[in-house]
């Protein structure tokens, strides 16, 4: 049974990240949404580790093949532990390339076994980040494009304004 991580912050989860996933539970038997818990490096997430699995969960009834957990630390040692085969990146862009790229070989360093495989995501996705859909809802912009509706609801109720 061929298994694979899909690792990531998800702060939020959008639909290019749910593209993603829905391609890599085609290639893999098994697929492991993993959530890190601390964030991106010097990135604090908006949403706790338990929230974004929140929001992830109810968005995965067409892919029963796939679970979502929180890990901390390496993520190799992390996709050992699993038993996993390969790490799942999605590229949407070019500028994604160099940093996924060298990620990829330090992974590939830290544990030879290990494959890393870039997906690309829709073409209407490769815009779309976790960053700018949390820019455009800070200001109360429409994000229900980018994100499900749970998560949408979620991003809303994060920035409303303090009560006087």
């Amino acid at each position: 049974m061929r298994h694979c991580i899909y690792p990531g912050t998800f702060d939020p989860i959008t639909y290019g990240h749910l593209d993603v996933l829905s391609r890599a539970a085609r290639l893999f038997d098994r697929v492991t949404v993993a959530i890190a818990v601390g964030g991106a490096a010097g990135k604090t997430p908006l949403f706790t580790a338990e929230q974004r699995m929140e929001m992830i969960v109810p968005n995965l009834a067409a892919l029963p093949n796939v679970t979502v957990t929180t890990f901390r630390g390496l993520l190799v040692e992390f996709c050992m532990a699993n038993q996993a085969d390969a790490i799942i990146r999605g590229l949407r862009a070019l500028s994604d390339f160099e940093f996924e790229f060298n990620m990829a070989l330090m992974n590939r360093h830290l544990q030879p076994r290990l494959e890393t495989l870039f997906v690309m995501p829709n073409e209407e996705f490769s815009y779309t980040s976790s960053t700018l859909v949390k820019q455009v809802a800070r200001f109360g912009g429409d994000v229900q494009k980018f994100v499900p509706p749970n998560v949408a609801a979620a991003l809303r109720q994060a920035y409303l304004p303090p009560a006087p």
